[in-house]
């Protein structure tokens, strides 16, 4: 590996013709130079590429690097701070005072507790899967309704409210809407959302949301609060299971594997997680000069720090490329890590270890109804990797 300082110019806007779950090949490119690239964010401001995973794992780790919004260097313009609540894009101690009520309500117990409910409603959506008969797009038929629902449930959104709240997350994560949209989606997200704070508020009922009003939250922080829970819950496990199937029915030799020992499937949902990494990429600011892979980060710099690559770094994981579901080289980056470490990571497990288990069981014949290559992809645009559609088909 050559250990030249390499330099990234643009981030990559697609994924190379048939490799649907590879990261783009501009940054394993990156990666096979070295763990640090520099970098030209689009506003034109220097800035750092991380690729490697023991870097990207440090960053995370380093106080010295902020995740608060306002101080992204990036553009030429003034970035305001994330509203309250939303404890993402914040530092201690702000980023404690939301992530903390919620830690107790997230507990791997807790999420383990919801278990015979996620069966039941993909058990749910798999009967009416069967009732319609094939084909069928297994987005909307199966990838979406179960964390949709199981999300919507916890925070205590009413039923009916389900459909048209699953639409307006959508226009703001699948990085192909217009501003106007996204900007009216943003709205009417966040003005449903003080509803409902307020209808909690005035009768709280047997949800997360509910409990959270007896804090010292105030409204706008439990809004930012739930947007984040709501948005992170739904749409990231949604794309592990579209595009977690995607790359089985791609990889026989695998998927014959996985029917053959069921017991395999936590190694499988873990594999899945490197293997996709659909959360792509996060960024961070150097609070002060930091040494980092040889070279030093400047105050005030913003990094970019690419999970996909950094779960596919050949200097972590044997063979990167490949999807071997008896993987056992250790832990991923797919949640992140440190105190960002996401909250949602058991909950998202739980989901997809029941809802792999159950489709595979139920249509041992699954397969696409199209070519792979006619599999419509998320743009590299949107937060979180996926696929738009999955046309999908079985015997009956």
């Amino acid at each position: 590996m050559s250990e030249s300082l390499h330099t990234v110019t643009t981030l990559p806007t697609e994924r190379q013709p048939g490799c649907p779950f590879d990261p783009p090949a501009e940054l394993t490119e990156a990666r096979r130079h070295g763990p640090i690239s520099r970098y030209t964010h689009p506003g034109g401001k220097p800035g750092w590429l991380i690729t490697g995973y023991d870097l990207v794992r440090s960053v995370l780790a380093d106080p010295r690097f902020s995740s608060r919004k306002e101080l992204l260097n990036v553009v030429d313009f003034e970035i305001p701070p994330a509203p309250p609540g939303e404890f993402l894009l914040m530092d201690e101690p702000q980023h404690s005072r939301y992530r903390k009520p919620l830690v107790g309500k997230f507990t791997a117990r807790r999420m383990r507790l919801l278990t015979e409910r996620i069966e039941q409603i993909t058990t749910d959506c798999l009967d009416a899967m069967e009732k319609a008969g094939p084909p069928t797009d297994l987005v909307t038929a199966f990838a979406k309704p179960i964390p949709t629902i199981i999300i919507c449930e916890l925070l205590g959104v009413p039923y009916e409210d389900r459909d048209s709240f699953q639409e307006q997350i959508d226009k703001f994560m699948n990085g192909e809407t217009n501003d106007e949209d996204l900007i009216a989606a943003y709205t009417a997200t966040q003005n449903y959302l003080a509803q409902l704070v307020a209808a909690k508020r005035a009768n709280p009922t047997d949800d997360v949301l509910s409990e959270l009003t007896d804090s010292d939250l105030s409204d706008e922080e439990l809004q930012g609060i739930s947007l984040i829970l709501l948005a992170a819950g739904f749409d990231t496990t949604a794309n592990m299971l579209s595009l977690g199937t995607f790359a089985l029915l791609q990889n026989p030799e695998q998927l014959a594997a996985l029917r053959a020992d069921p017991a395999l499937i936590d190694r499988a949902v873990e594999e899945l997680l490197r293997y996709l990494s659909v959360a792509k990429s996060f960024m961070r600011t150097a609070l002060v000069d930091v040494e980092l892979g040889g070279q030093t980060i400047e105050a005030g710099t913003t990094v970019v720090l690419s999970y996909n690559t950094a779960n596919r770094d050949p200097e972590r994981f044997a063979d990167p490329h490949v999807l071997d579901l008896g993987r056992q080289d250790g832990a991923n980056l797919a949640f992140g890590h440190g105190i960002h470490l996401c909250l949602g990571q058991q909950l998202a497990r739980i989901e997809m270890r029941v809802a792999f288990s159950a489709l595979l069981s139920r249509f041992p014949t699954l397969r696409l109804a199209v070519p792979a290559e006619e599999v419509g992809l998320r743009p590299e645009s949107a937060d979180i990797y996926g696929v738009k559609n999955l046309p999908v088909t079985w015997d009956r």
